[in-house]
């Protein structure tokens, strides 16, 4: 029979339905429209690809959007000023920053000038260590959207085996961080593997919740995990292109063999990608009520 398919794109959609709502009353009601704007430095295909659908679901969902592309040039002073700029603008309540930069611009440097308060990404060291501390914060999206997706497919945390594999800043620290606090969708004992962990079949097998983010297409196989795990792919690796040119994507799960063995299991594409933009959405949102003084 396989595994349930926990699908991010319905997931994503059915979020975005909310939040259009929220927006529509927001506006009739409080006269607040969402702002966001995106900068972006330099002209990476991928980084173009994912300004664009996050201006296109903005729009859609009656977000005021606004792009900034810079050539790849700008200097770090220039950047500093114009996200000066955007921390003063009223109609502007989240500032996201597409990353990579050019090399020239410290990231952290231009990260950590952004206003907490439209810090939108998560990334901020306020809004990290604040969602450490567990207090109201905007969390980072794609953590985020694991733990919507797995509240949303009706998957118990509490008191589950969590293992996270990946231990970058954006993904496997702060998911695993959240799994374990004590709110709805955490409350889960979590291990947290990476390059360095020994045996590592031995913590995947004993998982009854694993969230793969190590950005290795295909690393994690069937017979590494055990009869109804949920399984969350948060991989995105591009391993080739088809016979039309389009890239072929796989996640760090080869899913045919682990969907055999899962209960639960998100594909790759149309898994967490989905909700990763639509939990910016959510937190621009999030950020407008608060500058509004409605929360």
């Amino acid at each position: 029979m396989g595994a349930k398919i926990i699908s991010g794109t319905e997931t994503a959609k059915a979020i975005r339905e909310e939040l259009k709502l929220e927006i529509d009353e927001l506006r009739a009601k409080h006269n607040v429209v969402p702002g966001l704007v995106t900068i972006l430095v330099g002209d990476d295909p991928a980084s173009q690809s994912y300004v664009a659908a996050k201006n296109k679901t903005a729009h859609a969902l009656g977000i005021h959007s606004e792009q900034v592309t810079l050539p790849a040039g700008t200097s770090e002073e220039e950047l500093l000023e114009l996200v000066g700029k955007f921390n003063d603008d009223p109609k502007i309540h989240g500032i996201l920053i597409q990353l990579p930069l050019p090399r020239h611009i410290n990231e952290a440097k231009v990260l950590y000038a952004i206003d907490p308060d439209k810090d939108v990404d998560g990334f901020h060291p306020v809004n990290v260590g604040k969602m450490m501390l567990g207090e109201q914060c905007f969390l980072p999206c794609t953590p985020h959207g694991v733990l919507e997706l797995l509240m949303r497919a009706g998957v118990e945390t509490s008191g589950a085996e969590v293992v996270v594999i990946g231990r970058s800043n954006i993904v496997g620290k702060p998911v695993a961080n959240l799994m374990l606090q004590k709110r709805p969708g955490g409350n889960a004992t979590v291990t947290l593997c990476h390059t360095r962990t020994k045996d590592m079949d031995f913590h995947t097998k004993r998982a009854d919740i694993l969230i793969v983010a190590a950005g290795v297409a295909n690393m994690i196989k069937g017979d590494q995990v055990k009869e109804g795990v949920v399984v969350i792919d948060v991989g995105v690796n591009r391993i080739g292109t088809t016979e039309s040119g389009k890239a072929k994507l796989a996640g760090d799960v080869e899913f045919d063999s682990v969907r055999d063995k899962a209960a639960a299991i998100t594909p790759v594409p149309g898994g967490v990608g989905p909700m990763t933009i639509t939990m910016l959405m959510k937190n621009t949102v999030q950020s407008a009520r608060q500058h509004a003084g409605l929360v």
